[in-house]
């Protein structure tokens, strides 16, 4: 081989090499706790808990439960009235595509017929269609208390 061909292959095999060493990075980042859309579910004495403070920016955070070797999606958001609410990650409607919602100010939107629904909303009224399916939650000692037995009621969209 020439000279200038082995130092073309080498140059590509470096590249070739740095861009597989940055996928691989991306993927273990993002299944690290904090990187990525769902943070697991930290549960204690039969429920888990959301600290008030990690939501004041109401931005939507996104949590998982691990049940039965599945895991069951949520969010926890604060509206814009300065309530708290919390839904799965899921409609009822569209939850076999298992899109989710996605957050757009003080909406959720499907991300899979792209219908908004408003924070404020999630769990009021009958519920149903499309609407995010609400989780009971309350608030004690500076968090937001969801009960394992609501989360695991929400298994059939997962």
């Amino acid at each position: 081989m020439q000279t200038g061909t082995v130092k073309t292959m080498m140059k590509l095999g470096v590249v070739a090499l740095a861009a597989v060493l940055a996928v691989a990075g991306a993927v273990t980042a993002f299944s690290l706790p904090g990187f990525g859309k769902f943070a697991k579910a930290k549960v204690a004495k039969g429920a888990v808990s959301v600290p008030l403070a990690d939501l004041q920016d109401g931005k939507a955070r996104f949590y998982r439960h691990s049940e039965g070797g599945r895991d069951i999606a949520f969010f926890a958001v604060k509206a814009p009235s300065g309530s708290y609410r919390v839904a799965f990650d899921a409609c009822e409607v569209c939850f076999q595509e298992k899109k989710g919602y996605v957050q757009d100010g003080g909406f959720m939107t499907c991300r899979q017929c792209n219908k908004k629904f408003a924070t404020d909303r999630i769990g009021e009224g009958p519920g149903g269609g499309c609407n995010p399916a609400a989780i009971p939650a309350r608030q004690a000692g500076g968090n937001l208390v969801i009960s394992v037995a609501d989360i695991r009621s929400g298994a059939r969209f997962f």
